[in-house]
């Protein structure tokens, strides 16, 4: 039985990973610390480790693991912008769980644009005080509206069959575009032009980052809603703020947000929110955000174990590694592969 040390565990993690445990031949130490450099001496005399999105795996934390003995890293969700590739090249395998549920993305990302859209959220808190006054409350239908997609992978492709089930209009962005695909493809530009709403759905890069920004936001029209369920740093949060705050645009969905790693999954709530541009985006009454919880519910959780057991079971078994994230494939270089892992 293989030991694995579990960072950043939250009580649903136990749930799901436990049930699989036996099946997969695998023994977890969960630690409700972040996978960090002052942590990663915890993995020492295990097989391998198990971490999350904000987690922080640079070069240091990547050394100390190796120097622990770790040689494979499964991370337990779809994104690893957290995560230096480069440093981990031939030294630790790196694992990723690349599907767990399109569906809960995409559907949350409805759910927060219907809840600002129709005030859902100032009508809950009304109606606890006995207020049952509707002045203030108008949305607008979203049937007719045009909604601006920014990628079209899986989740992108969900929640555009959702949006044409509410009758809207669609315009898309992905620098690698469907082919013979019914989507609307524009560019950046006149997305933020022409859309009512705009749902961002794509992985954080270097060219991603802050794409939504001061300059695109100018585009945007008076009344447009912003909704983002992918990576926090998509956005220039200071200049979103801005924007929400002299009325430039009309509201904002924040399933993320570029400075959540030590904000987001903790209970802060007996605390002073420092963070002065998230305090202000909570406290707008146009904006909702929600903490990274786009991706909880019970089916994504059992994908995610399931797979992240996998990835496990396949590189102590000397199996393929589907699910590998390799510095050279991702650069487009060669990568040879031997054995069915990247190196």
């Amino acid at each position: 039985m293989k030991k694995i040390a579990f960072f950043d565990t939250k009580p649903y993690d136990k749930i799901f990973f436990k049930k699989l445990k036996d099946e997969y031949d695998l023994e977890f130490r969960f630690y409700e610390s972040k996978l960090n450099i002052d942590n990663a001496y915890k993995a020492k005399g295990y097989d391998g480790a198990v971490a999350f999105v904000n987690d922080d795996i640079d070069k240091e934390t990547i050394d100390a693991l190796c120097e622990n003995g770790i040689r494979v890293l499964a991370m337990r969700c779809a994104g690893y912008n957290n995560v230096d590739i480069k440093a981990a090249f031939n030294k630790i395998h790196v694992l990723r769980v690349p599907a767990y549920s399109p569906y809960a993305v995409a559907e949350h990302a409805m759910a927060l644009l219907l809840c600002i859209n129709r005030k859902i959220h100032k009508a809950y808190n009304r109606t606890r005080d006995n207020n049952f006054s509707i002045s203030g409350l108008t949305g607008f239908d979203l049937h007719g509206k045009t909604v601006g997609v920014i990628g079209t992978g899986k989740i992108g492709q969900v929640f555009i069959d959702i949006c044409r089930g509410f009758g809207m209009k669609i315009l898309a962005y992905d620098p690698y575009p469907i082919k013979d695909s019914d989507i609307t493809y524009t560019d950046v530009e006149t997305l933020c032009k022409e859309s009512d709403v705009i749902s961002l759905h794509c992985p954080l890069t270097k060219e991603t980052n802050h794409l939504i920004n001061e300059k695109t936001i100018k585009l945007m029209k008076e009344d447009a809603v912003i909704i983002n369920t992918s990576r926090g740093a998509l956005i220039d949060s200071e200049a979103l703020t801005t924007a929400l705050v002299e009325e430039r645009i009309g509201g904002a969905g924040l399933d993320v947000y570029e400075e959540e790693s030590d904000l987001f999954f903790e209970d802060a709530s007996d605390k002073i929110l420092k963070d002065n541009v998230l305090a202000r985006l909570v406290n707008l009454p146009n904006v909702v955000v929600t903490s990274h919880q786009a991706f909880l519910t019970k089916e994504a959780l059992e994908n995610i174990a399931r797979t992240t057991c996998q990835n496990l079971y396949d590189y102590f078994e000397g199996n393929t590694l589907e699910n590998e994230i390799c510095y050279k494939c991702k650069k487009f270089d060669t990568c040879d592969r031997k054995g069915g892992k990247c190196f």
